[in-house]
């Protein structure tokens, strides 16, 4: 493999702990909905993520599918695969699990793809021609600088990802095709904020800030200078550590369905979001469900404290309610203790 095309290691980054376990949960567990990671440039944002190419679980397709759609789920197929494809006979490859990137400049069309009306017309059927949306169907979609996209996009790229569909019409002709992904987005709010309904739409929210341990620091600089210095000594350093890992998501992954919650844990969820007064019920059902998804990380079947800690540190404070210019804070302090007292 070329030098140049060596991606630096997820497990070789220093610190930014909650940071990388939230993007790990979200390829456990896609309906997590996503993580939005802010910070001040050159945190490591970027980096992270690109880095998770190497540690994805591969997955079944359908051969020729352009949506990459399970043989296993015909309930998510696109309308070419629910028409043609076969089980008995079927093409199926693996795959690895991919990262698409999202333009910041990317316009409306490009992201949902377009439909040839005239040919329609003309030929009596439909012609898509995809967009990024297609290609992210089953995989990771990320978005560098979202704050920057235009709004509507947004909301485009947020609809889908909640409704597992991306639909186009025009001229009265419309087309739906499969559109379930872990959407990440990368953001410096130097820049500009995202509306706050937005923000809230993001399954988790991650602050990452430079390391202010000297130590930390130091380990930061050794290791990207020996990364570009020889990156295949540096990449097969890291190769054990990779394997590991990338092991330990697929196993929680299998594990995930089988993930059990007591009665508590909802009314502790119902209690938490009351008293820091979050909107809607996002938060609630969030928590439960990161919990869920840490317990089956840590190869457990039963959701215990730890695992609504890690939750409720990464799905609650940026569901704050609060004034405009004003910061949602959280007393963790007040939730622990909560969380401590329970009897799960």
């Amino acid at each position: 493999m070329e030098s140049h095309r060596l991606i630096y290691p997820f497990t070789a980054i220093v610190g930014q702990e909650d940071m990388k376990k939230a993007l790990i949960l979200n390829i456990i567990n896609p309906r997590l909905n996503g993580v939005l990671i802010r910070g001040e440039k050159g945190t490591a944002k970027s980096t992270a993520v690109r880095a998770l190419v190497d540690i994805l679980p591969i997955r079944e397709q359908i051969a020729d599918c352009i949506f990459s759609c399970d043989p296993r789920d015909n309930r998510n197929w696109c309308e070419t695969c629910k028409d043609t494809y076969k089980k008995e006979n079927g093409k199926i490859k693996n795959e690895r699990m991919r990262v698409i990137n999202l333009p910041v400049g990317a316009t409306e069309d490009r992201v949902v793809g377009t439909l040839d009306i005239e040919h329609a017309i003309k030929e009596g059927e439909k012609k898509f021609e995809s967009g990024i949306l297609a290609e992210a169907n089953r995989n990771i979609l990320y978005v560098d600088e979202v704050n920057l996209l235009d709004d509507h996009v947004v909301d485009v790229l947020l609809d889908a990802a909640a409704m597992g569909v991306n639909s186009i019409e025009r001229e009265g002709i419309s087309y739906t095709h499969p559109s379930r992904f872990v959407l990440i987005g990368t953001m410096n709010p130097e820049e500009g904020d995202l509306r706050p309904q937005l923000i809230d739409r993001f399954g988790l929210v991650v602050d990452v800030y430079g390391e202010r341990d000297t130590n930390s620091r130091v380990e930061v600089i050794k290791r990207r200078l020996s990364f570009e210095n020889n990156p295949e000594k540096f990449v097969k350093e890291y190769e054990e550590e990779q394997k590991k890992l990338a092991e330990q998501i697929e196993n929680a992954k299998e594990l995930l369905d089988k993930v059990v919650y007591s009665e508590e844990c909802l009314r502790l969820a119902a209690e938490i979001a009351i008293k820091i007064s979050v909107d809607g019920h996002r938060a609630d059902i969030t928590l439960i469900k990161t919990a869920v998804t840490h317990a089956a990380y840590r190869g457990q079947i039963k959701v215990d404290k730890e695992d609504l800690f890690v939750a409720a540190k990464l799905s609650l404070p940026h569901r704050m309610r609060r004034q405009p210019f004003e910061e949602g804070v959280i007393d963790f302090e007040q939730i622990n203790n909560l969380i401590e007292k329970a009897i799960l």
